[in-house]
């Protein structure tokens, strides 16, 4: 769920969603907190642990569309490849082995627990970065993205992360 927080109160949020509902969500007393940045490919080194949305191209690589790169703490996150959240769509959570330039854009060979991919990165794709943040960023006309809230028995829902855009990202 994506959208700009309208109040807090305590560990309360009060979201307006993309699909302009409004919605309530409890952040756990442990919730973690991660800012979103604009970021390059001069950014993504081998070693870095990325997150891939893309296209499946005819001859088995990916076409990124978004590429994230996390933060340290979450190394390991999600790692695999599975379905997107867009159709026809790929996810691969993983490990960047290495970075090569090539006519179609930077192409990056990753590895995760199981396989590997080679991850075509056009010009036009988006590059971010997670940052370890602080709940002081969860503040009225913040925006935010949570994937992992749990809806409650009274309609609120509880989550245990928040991803917040800095300078202008929406996450």
């Amino acid at each position: 769920m994506s959208g700009s927080i309208t109040a807090v109160d305590g560990a309360m949020l009060t979201v307006k969603a993309k699909d302009s509902a409004v919605l309530k969500i409890k952040l756990k007393d442990n919730a973690a907190v991660f800012g979103v940045v604009k970021a390059t490919l001069a950014d993504v080194k081998p070693g870095s642990f990325i997150g891939v949305g893309a296209m499946p191209q005819p001859d088995g690589s990916q076409r990124a569309i978004r590429v994230t790169i996390f933060a340290e703490t979450q190394r390991g996150l999600g790692e695999g490849h599975r379905p997107w959240d867009r159709p026809n769509s790929t996810m691969t959570n993983a490990t960047v082995d290495e970075t090569v330039k090539s006519v179609d854009g930077q192409v990056l060979m990753v590895k995760y627990k199981g396989g590997e991919k080679k991850i075509v990165v056009p010009p036009e794709a988006a590059i971010l970065a997670y940052l370890v943040g602080d709940k002081n960023e969860l503040k009225p006309g913040a925006n935010i993205r949570i994937t992992r809230a749990v809806k409650q028995a009274d309609g609120t829902y509880e989550a245990d992360r928040v991803n917040v855009g800095r300078g202008g990202v929406v996450p």
